[in-house]
């Protein structure tokens, strides 16, 4: 095969569309009121627009290096054509809008995020061959990113991990901070690669603990800064599979779970080419698609200022709020919560949970846990790189909806034993979690807008006021706003059942009302 046909790089748009302050995508009318697309639509790689040059990045990955011709993470810009197969009437959707394979935009948009992505999967499919692709992308050589490729195997140690004490110096120092240490070079890497992270042992998964949360390793009171960087992990397997069971501390750290999906025979023929031609796609990745330092820096912070709507984090919060509340937990309310149950270290069905609620409307009984600051700080982040890739001006509801599968997969743990898992259709849900996720969250949505969340929401009301600021606040609106909060919580406990997301508001009620009734103390203080 000839290896300029290899190295094609998609034509520029690859997504025509244009970005607008209300978010809506390019259309033909446009052209007659707004003028032509930008000039730099149509440059050379050099010049293009950094998310363009992502999504070519994507396409040339997908098409010549992954064969991944999957489209799992489906947007639609219009009626999108449907039917149904099989016995379980599985739906065939054929999307309207640019969709996209979730095993490699995943971890393209953890590379642009600098964050921490586990590919897992069975020998054989991919999971390496991609990391080392955006290691390359991140302008190292392959020698180098094979070369700083950790590789776990059970007699890992510390030292093979970080580096070692130069000899000399373990013979002539009068104390530890006199001892030099040769630091491991992949430490300096903007990518770095830990292949079949889940056959370290426990002791080398602690130091790795630390060099993955906190960005530096450390030893014989010797510290080494890392650079700000994306991490890839492997594993055969998700699910204790490995030769060691991995810390608890250590999966929290990871920001997404990305699986290897299955390849298509009928896509032989590009294995074929591959085998005739004699290549492998790291060695020819194309130069215009290779990221300098400071595209990465730039990458990153045009991410992050991309806007998230009111509307899109209201709905964010009210899907996070389903899940941590637990009645049964505690008398104290502040207490009712599944974490207190974990502390404990007792069995859920052990306490009495007949709460009166619906178990099957009842989202967070699906859970045996809830979000932590961590999830929804990931779920946000990435939410933004999806939509930036996109073209969007702001994250848009689909972007939350198909991130959230991949940054919860190891974090939101099913109730297996549910009432929802038994209900007819469901059952598959119990293996497919980026699935079961993405329903939470459709069911959620269903619930917001059953209850006019979007039009009636006295607590974001209240919040809102309170945002604004009480420097100022006379005393007789103080004492006004503490009797609407003291009326709508009377109001609640005559007919409301207590779920996750009234506990939640009921929380945020009472924080409101202490606030106020400290201000009003000082306001008679201050007389």
């Amino acid at each position: 095969m000839d290896r300029t046909r290899l190295q094609h790089v998609a034509q520029a748009p690859t997504n025509p569309r244009r970005a607008r302050p209300d978010g809506r995508a390019f259309d033909v009318a446009d052209l007659y009121t707004d003028g032509p697309l930008p000039v730099e639509a149509t440059g050379d790689a050099g010049t293009l627009p950094l998310d363009e040059k992502l999504r070519q990045a994507y396409f040339w990955i997908v098409n010549r290096a992954v064969i991944s011709p999957h489209y799992d993470l489906d947007f639609h810009d219009g009626p999108s054509p449907s039917w149904r197969f099989g016995e379980s009437a599985t739906e065939v959707t054929l999307p309207s809008g640019q969709s996209y394979s979730s095993f490699v935009l995943l971890p393209l948009l953890n590379f642009a995020v600098r964050a921490r992505c586990l590919l897992v999967g069975g020998p054989g499919r991919g999971k390496t061959a991609t990391a080392t692709l955006l290691g390359v992308l991140a302008g190292h050589s392959l020698t180098d990113v094979r070369r700083g490729m950790q590789h776990g195997h059970p007699q890992m140690t510390i030292a093979d991990l970080l580096g070692n004490p130069l000899p000399a110096d373990l013979v002539s120092a009068t104390s530890t901070a006199d001892i030099r240490i040769a630091w491991r070079s992949w430490l300096d890497m903007r990518v770095r690669i830990v292949d079949e992270y889940n056959r370290i042992p426990t002791r080398t998964q602690s130091a790795l603990l630390t060099l993955m949360g906190d960005g530096y390793a450390e030893m014989l009171d010797q510290v080494k800064e890392c650079p700000e960087g994306a991490w890839f992990l492997t594993a055969n397997d998700d699910a204790g599979g490995g030769t060691y069971k991995v810390i608890e501390a250590l999966r929290d750290r990871i920001d997404v779970t990305v699986k290897a999906l299955a390849f298509n025979p009928r896509f032989l023929g590009a294995l074929l080419d591959r085998i005739e031609a004699g290549y492998r796609p790291a060695e020819v990745v194309p130069e215009q698609l290779v990221f300098t330092s400071d595209e990465q820096d730039r990458m990153h912070a045009e991410i992050l200022a991309v806007p998230i709507p009111e509307g899109i984090r209201r709905r964010l919060e009210f899907f996070a709020s389903q899940f941590e509340f637990a009645e049964s937990a505690a008398t104290v309310l502040e207490y009712q919560t599944k974490d207190t149950i974990r502390l404990a270290g007792i069995e859920r069905h052990l306490l009495d949970d007949d709460t009166g609620t619906d178990r099957l409307a009842d989202l967070g009984v699906q859970t045996l846990n809830g979000l932590s600051v961590r999830a929804l700080m990931t779920i946000m982040t990435f939410a933004k790189a999806m939509a930036w890739f996109r073209g969007m001006a702001a994250v848009q509801l689909d972007d939350v909806r198909h991130v959230l599968g991949f940054v919860l997969h190891d974090r939101l743990v099913p109730d297996l034993d549910a009432p929802f898992f038994e209900a007819e259709g469901n059952a598959a849900l119990r293996a497919d979690r980026v699935g079961w996720i993405r329903r939470l969250f459709d069911l959620s949505c269903a619930d917001f807008d059953r209850q006019g969340r979007d039009e009636d929401d006295p607590v974001s009301a209240l919040l809102a006021e309170f945002d604004a600021g009480i420097d100022g606040l006379t005393e007789s609106v103080t004492r006004e706003r503490l009797t609407r909060i003291e009326g709508l919580l009377a109001s609640w406990a005559r007919g409301k059942k207590l779920y996750g997301t009234v506990y939640d508001d009921v929380l945020a009620l009472k924080y409101l009302h202490q606030r106020y009734t400290n201000y009003l103390a000082w306001l008679r203080w201050r007389g």
